[in-house]
This record gives C-alpha cells, sequence and structure tokens, in this order.
C-alpha cells in the first residue's frame, strides 16, 4: 500500500498530467482554428482566386444538384475542360419532365452529342448555350474568375482540410451573370460558398444554396474542380 506521502505525490502527477493535457488540447484547437483577425480577408482571398482561375489552363469539374431547382436544366455534370473553350464529359439534362443522359465533345464552333443509344451527331457549339455550355467555366469573362471577381460581400469563414488539403471557406452573394454562366441559372436571392487552396489560391469547391421558388423547396448546386493544369487530349469522334 502507498504511504500518505506516496498517495500525494501521486495525485501531484496525475493533477499536473492533467493540466498539461489541457494546455495541450487547447493549443491544438487554437492551431486548427484560427481567429478572423488571423485568415486573410474575404476580398483578398476572392481577389488572390480570380487571377489563380484565370491562369488555368485546364481542370476537371464536377456538378452536383441536390433537389427541383426551378429554370435548371442540367442536373449533373462531369468532365474536362481546357482555357480555350474545348470540352468533354458526361451531363444529366432534364427536358419536358424526361431526364436525359448525354456524352458530349465541344471542340471550337462544333458540338458532338451522344445519348444512350447511338453515335455522336454533330451540332453548332451555339446550341450548348441553350441548354449549358462548360466553356464558359474558364473564361475569365464569363465563368470561375468572373464569379469571384464580381463576389458581393465575401467574407472568410475559416480554416479546414478538404480532401487532405488546406482550404480557406469564404461566404459570398453570387453575382446573377456569372452564376448564370457556371451553373446555368439566372436564379435570385442565392448565397454562396467557396473552399480556396490555402496554397494556389485556386477553387476546390463551390457551393450554391438556392432559395425555394416555384413550389419547389430550397435546393443546393455544388462545383468541384480537380486535376488542375493535367494534360488533357480532346478531340472530334
Amino acid at each position: 500500500m502507498l504511504s500518505m506521502a506516496g498517495m500525494s505525490r501521486t495525485l501531484r502527477a496525475l493533477a499536473a498530467l492533467t493540466v498539461f493535457a489541457i494546455v495541450l488540447t487547447g493549443c491544438s484547437k487554437k492551431n486548427k482554428e484560427p481567429k478572423p483577425s488571423e485568415l486573410p480577408t474575404g476580398t483578398q482571398l476572392m481577389a488572390d482566386g480570380a487571377k489563380a482561375m484565370s491562369e488555368v489552363k485546364t481542370v476537371h469539374f464536377t456538378i452536383g444538384v441536390n433537389g427541383k431547382i426551378s429554370g435548371l436544366t442540367i442536373k449533373g455534370a462531369e468532365g474536362d475542360l481546357t482555357k480555350e473553350g474545348n470540352a468533354k464529359g458526361k451531363a444529366t439534362l432534364e427536358q419536358l419532365g424526361f431526364v436525359i443522359e448525354t456524352e458530349f465533345i465541344l471542340i471550337g464552333k462544333d458540338l458532338y452529342i451522344k445519348g444512350a443509344t447511338g453515335g455522336f451527331t454533330k451540332a453548332p457549339a451555339s446550341m450548348a448555350a441553350s441548354v449549358y455550355d462548360p466553356s464558359a467555366i474558364l473564361d475569365p469573362n464569363r465563368g470561375a474568375p468572373k464569379l469571384l471577381t464580381t463576389a458581393k460581400n465575401p467574407k472568410t469563414e475559416g480554416k479546414e482540410q478538404l480532401d487532405g488539403k488546406e482550404v480557406y471557406r469564404v461566404s459570398f452573394e453570387p453575382d446573377t451573370a456569372a452564376l448564370q454562366s457556371l451553373i446555368g441559372t439566372s436564379a435570385t436571392g442565392v448565397t454562396g460558398m467557396v473552399w480556396l487552396d490555402a496554397q494556389t489560391k485556386r477553387i476546390a469547391k463551390a457551393e450554391f444554396k438556392m432559395p425555394a421558388s416555384g413550389g419547389n423547396p430550397e435546393g443546393t448546386v455544388t462545383v468541384t474542380f480537380t486535376k488542375y493544369d493535367e494534360p488533357v487530349t480532346i478531340s472530334a469522334p
């Protein structure tokens, strides 16, 4: 059995370890959650992000839609695109109440579309604009760069991990025209959130919450960008 003196020493040691653990926990939490004053401003991050996105040569994009959103034809898309506006991938569209799965290749003024059956059909690239035009995504005057330069009331919400990388999370009010080019909707009252890579300032993810309208509840559109500047080959079928 421990003597009273031994028990006293043990209790003091345990108390010291407890205090040390609390201090370490506090330090760890502080490192993971910087104070707002320690983070770059939303305005600065959006400016840096717009510059970084304007310099992108190629990217892989994914668009996901959660909920039924009035006026939004596209229900999902994924593909690769270049700064010149060439693109290839797959898209899910809703037209006249029918859901259509398509493959697309966009090269210059030519658009190639393939449905569930048959081969590719050639059409003018302008046809894509009436449904969804992926060539606008990297266009500094229309797409992702424009979305960041026209962002209203940007506010840095925090710094966190996303897919193993550090990112800044910034809330903002998206410009209607830029939103139309990026995801194909001119809805108003939309709130946005963008995650910018802490090192490159490129967009890792953007999320847009659509207000309820036309009898439909709130919906969400999520856009993710990966494989920046990796080699991409886009050719006619």
